[in-house]
């Protein structure tokens, strides 16, 4: 009987010791531990300019924008605060949930978005390069500040120069992101735990670097965030005039995650000798309905199925095509059951 409590006491410790270990941002567990959960994820969209109509591909109308948030509305998705990920990544989100971020702090943000977000009281996540604070067409330090009074409000580092990172040595990276880390400390007293790679783009050395200065990385290639990705590749939907109709917005909120074990290649920058390369996708066996997973690629810059093949659970995609100069793109869909799951991969392509 003695031995039966002790060793239920031991088996208690161990999965109380692993709980937590997993929880509480181990490296191991972050990086190579993944399990398979009912997570419905966090559908992350990324925006930059309000009714600025001379720059389309970056810009939202603000009339568009306000039937966006009523769609949310309508739609009883809750919107999801970002400072709940220091406690809750690695938890299963079992209501749906939407995440909305902007980049570059323009002035237009502040003057057309920020009333109706703050009227609301929704939380967001406002991502800021350092140089051009100030500028014309920018916000100022002040306004920044005033954003980031408000409790529902998170301000997000996006480098200091907003350049093409990946054309810069390591050297002169590592001298751009430290500049901005010590801006910001100067001007709001921190530096900011979330951080937004300008064009989505980076290389895994230059991912090393932001996971040693920030919690969370977010990118620009689309999907749903659940406890399975990678905190320093987080996906978001851009939203902007071409890619921002209601019909594909009504679409994308109520998206799913597609969880997976483990996806290759790590380094999501493709050299020529490396181009086109091969995509692997490890998924788990609880993972019902993942053979219909359906991918597109942008190889030879056109949309088409790239060859598919699956290895018991793990999925293997191959090009028939060389990615062109600059971004590499897939994207996967399964109908899994009533819902749609969703999963988009970038990749930096080196010029040939």
């Amino acid at each position: 009987m003695i031995l039966k409590i002790i060793f239920s006491f031991a088996a208690s410790t161990i999965r109380y010791f692993l709980i937590f270990f997993f929880i509480h941002g181990s490296a191991i567990a972050e990086k190579e531990i993944k399990y398979f959960s009912d997570d419905h994820g966090v559908v992350s969209i990324m925006y930059h300019r309000f009714d600025e109509n001379k720059y389309p591909s970056t810009n939202i109308k603000v009339d568009i924008f306000k039937k966006q948030l009523e769609l949310i509305e309508e739609s009883n998705i809750e919107y999801y605060d970002p400072g709940k990920f220091n406690n809750e990544f690695y938890n299963p989100k079992k209501n749906h949930k939407i995440l909305i971020t902007i980049d570059d702090a323009f002035s237009s943000f502040y003057e057309n978005a920020w009333p109706i977000l703050k009227n609301k009281k929704i939380p967001f996540i406002l991502f800021v390069s350092t140089e051009p604070v100030g500028k014309s067409g920018y916000m100022n330090w002040e306004q920044i500040k005033e954003i980031s009074s408000y409790e529902f409000a998170y301000i997000g580092n996006h480098s200091h120069s907003h350049e093409y990172l990946l054309e810069f040595s390591y050297i002169e990276f590592e001298k751009d992101i430290k500049n901005s880390i010590k801006i910001f400390k100067e001007k709001l007293g921190y530096n900011p735990i979330f951080f937004s790679y300008p064009f989505g783009e980076y290389n895994l050395k230059q991912t090393k670097f932001i996971e040693s200065n920030f919690k969370y990385g977010f990118g620009q290639h689309s999907g749903v965030i659940d406890s399975t990705k990678n905190r320093f590749e987080l996906p978001r939907f851009p939203i902007n005039e071409k890619y921002g109709d209601l019909e594909r917005f009504k679409f994308i909120l109520n998206l799913f995650p597609i969880p997976y074990k483990s996806l290759k290649p790590k380094d999501k920058f493709v050299s020529k000798e490396q181009n086109p390369p091969t995509v692997e996708i490890n998924f788990f066996d609880e993972q019902k309905n993942i053979k219909n997973i359906n991918c597109f690629s942008n190889e030879g810059n056109q949309w088409r199925n790239p060859i598919m093949e699956f290895k018991k659970n793990a999925l293997e995609i191959n090009f028939r095509e060389k990615f062109t100069f600059r971004r590499g793109r897939v994207n996967c869909s399964v109908k899994d059951g009533d819902i749609w799951r969703w999963l988009g991969i970038q990749m930096s392509v080196e010029i040939d």
